[in-house]
């Protein structure tokens, strides 16, 4: 047989928008969020849709939700920290429900220089650890390393290719006999007659 539910020990029902508004809070107390992202988490914990909007809408009247500040926000801290690419960056702005103009705007501020010196940083750090590999097997990974962080094919490759130069086994293919001095567009020796 089951104990009757002590009413007062259980105390009042709470109120759904009391609910939201904590939830809310709770998730902007860590770190910035997207709009998207809070009505997803508010959705998930069942709030009313119209609560949801309504509460949303007035934490971006107020300035706790900016999807352009959090765009930029994400943009710098993934670029410096993971060091992505622009192409990486949109993908994952537009994973977080940020609008493609607004992301656009942010992307902008990357500068293709810093892009290029931050893909030079990778490459060098990595290629670190690749002593022992031949020149195309290196090229072929650091490229694809460069691609998965999302890097143009064509910045990869110079990049790559100059790291791969100027650590230097003299001749291109890494076994020392003098028959290649460069990798070609999709990092195999050419060869020369």
């Amino acid at each position: 047989m089951e104990e009757p539910v002590d009413e007062v020990l259980r105390g009042p029902e709470a109120d759904p928008e009391s609910v939201a508004r904590k939830i809310l809070l709770d998730q902007l107390t860590g770190q910035a969020r997207s709009r998207q992202e809070l009505a997803d988490k508010l959705a998930k914990k069942l709030v009313p849709a119209e609560i949801a909007t309504r509460l949303l809408d007035r934490f971006e009247e107020v300035g706790l939700i900016d999807d352009a500040a959090f765009a930029r926000l994400w943009v710098e801290s993934r670029q410096s920290g993971k060091g992505l690419a622009r192409r990486a960056l949109a993908q994952e702005l537009r994973r977080k429900g940020i609008a493609d103009e607004v992301a656009r705007e942010a992307l902008d501020e990357v500068d293709p220089a810093d892009e290029e010196a931050t893909a030079r940083v990778l490459v060098a750090k990595r290629l670190r650890s690749m002593a022992r590999l031949d020149d195309q097997t290196r090229t072929r990974r650091l490229v694809g390393m460069l691609a998965r962080k999302g890097y143009p094919p064509g910045l990869a490759m110079a990049v790559v290719r100059d790291a791969v130069r100027a650590a230097g086994s003299g001749d291109g293919d890494g076994d020392g006999d003098g028959e290649c001095d460069a990798i070609d567009e999709l990092g195999m020796p050419e060869s020369h007659p």
